[in-house]
């Protein structure tokens, strides 16, 4: 077993690598794994590696140019507190790609990188017992 197989790898392509490991490290609690910036750079966060490949990396150059474009494919993180945690990123001068949606399984908002890539911020439902009628 190799170091990285205890990760789920996701690789975003990006149009500045240190533009994207600072979003990543400064508001979305990922850390700094390798950097071979302005090329690559890989962050994590718990079991996800996320591969941050810019116009020059091996990763970009084997993607066909009409698939290069940001895709409706997101990474999803779990938040404990979805206000506050939208608080937090507004006040950091972010802004979201949608309102808050809610839904049996929780709620959620988007937001993207710099390179326009989206993240879900997931807050799931807390299932509380029910409250005995008398």
């Amino acid at each position: 077993m190799t170091t990285f197989d205890q990760y789920a790898s996701v690789r975003y392509l990006v149009d500045d690598v240190q533009t994207a490991v600072d979003f990543y490290t400064t508001h979305l609690g990922f850390t700094l794994n390798t950097s071979a910036a302005p090329a690559f750079a890989d962050v994590v966060r718990g079991p996800l590696r996320l591969l941050l490949s810019g116009p020059a990396s091996s990763g970009a150059r084997a993607t066909p140019n009409d698939a290069t474009s940001p895709g409706r494919n997101r990474i999803h993180l779990t938040i404990e507190d979805l206000d506050a945690e939208i608080d937090r990123l507004r006040g950091a001068g972010l802004s979201f790609r949608s309102e808050p949606v809610s839904g049996p399984g929780g709620r959620q908002i988007l937001l993207a990188d710099p390179a326009g890539n989206l993240i879900e911020l997931f807050q799931p439902a807390h299932n509380s017992p029910a409250t005995p009628t008398t």
